[in-house]
């Protein structure tokens, strides 16, 4: 993927460095690399430009519907401890007029989109053992990837190239990131009102109002299990969370598998099959479906309970050190629909932390 711009000699540098550490390291991911380097991952992506990789336009409400134009994808969205992949199509896309939330909502894609912190997106098409590797990346303002979109052999492979010359944007190296945003200081326990917070969660009618409950008491998320009470939520052993999915994929139990950042919260809904240890590595390896759960990451895991206008839903949430989700699963269900009773059965199964 040429281009006739030449790189400036910080990104040139950089692209020299990062190959010189690829010939050490033949396996090493662009994400390691970039950290190995000292530098983000749109850093490193951007010192590809005229090699392998072409800027685009951030045009979100005109780029991602034509993502559909490509047929049969895969998608990535990770966090630090998680990486989710589905394969399906684009479609179903809708941006909201203010520019900062979309969806995807496509029988097999499902997306949540919080584009407001969505900054720069390249075309990459790199060539690998196994042939051209053709993706659509997108970072933040921090420089982090937040969702990806890969051809696969399936891919409307005539779509590709008509893209990538719609969207073309100014082909720089420059960056402009910003500092990472600075956490709130959390009160401590004694500073919440936690009847308040436990009246307000009885009251809650629906599961995607929790964030705005946790907004109006000023409590993080954590602390808001810790202080909701057995009802609501209790800890259970993080080893619970693998062998949850182990008996979800023996007993055929469809589930809602979320993964995500600060920007993109990607689902998978349906059943789970090829599950695979690797050291301490959790995987699922379908067809469509893959996850990749590094396990060390998990430091908290809690049975949440909320009550909704279609009755009390059941999840798992997994957290990792710093109280950032890793991961959540719920029972397979659309709105207005009663949970399942195979997946509260199975997530009521597991025994409380002692």
């Amino acid at each position: 993927m040429s281009s006739a711009n030449t790189l400036a000699a910080p990104a040139a540098d950089l692209y020299q460095s990062w190959q010189a550490l690829r010939h050490e390291q033949p396996r090493l991911r662009a994400r390691e690399a970039a950290a190995q380097l000292g530098v983000s991952e749109a850093e490193l992506t951007a010192s590809r430009l005229g090699v392998d990789a072409r800027r685009l336009r951030p045009d979100w409400a005109e780029l991602l519907p034509a993502l559909g134009s490509l047929g049969h994808v895969m998608v990535l969205t990770r966090n630090e401890h998680c990486v989710h992949e589905r394969k399906g199509l684009y479609r179903e896309v809708s941006v909201a007029a203010s520019g900062q939330m979309g969806l995807v909502v496509s029988a097999d894609i499902d997306l949540r989109l919080f584009l407001g912190g969505w900054a720069s997106v390249f075309a990459v098409a790199e060539e690998t053992a196994k042939g051209t590797q053709r993706s659509i990346q997108v970072f933040d303002q921090q420089g982090v990837a937040v969702h990806k979109v890969y051809l696969t052999e399936r891919s409307e492979l005539s779509a590709w190239q008509p893209l990538i010359e719609r969207f073309a944007g100014e082909q720089s190296a420059e960056l402009q990131l910003l500092p990472p945003p600075v956490a709130p200081a959390r009160k401590a326990d004694a500073e919440i009102d936690s009847q308040a917070l436990r009246d307000g969660w009885a009251k809650l009618q629906d599961t995607h109002h929790f964030f705005a409950l946790l907004k109006k008491h000023e409590v993080a998320r954590t602390q808001a299990l810790r202080l909701a009470g057995e009802q609501w939520a209790q800890p259970l052993a993080t080893s619970e969370l693998t062998v949850l999915m182990e008996q979800a994929a023996a007993r055929e139990v469809p589930i809602m598998v979320f993964v995500g950042n600060r920007h993109c919260i990607q689902i998978h809904t349906g059943p789970v099959h090829n599950l695979r240890w690797m050291d301490s590595w959790f995987n699922v390896l379908d067809p469509d479906f893959n996850l990749h759960l590094q396990t060390r990451g998990v430091v908290e895991l809690w049975r949440v309970r909320k009550p909704s206008v279609d009755g009390v839903i059941t999840s798992l949430e997994a957290f990792d050190a710093d109280g950032e989700l890793v991961i959540q699963l719920f029972g397979a269900r659309k709105p207005g629909m009663a949970e399942r009773d195979d997946w509260r059965e199975l997530a009521e199964s597991l025994p409380v932390l002692a």
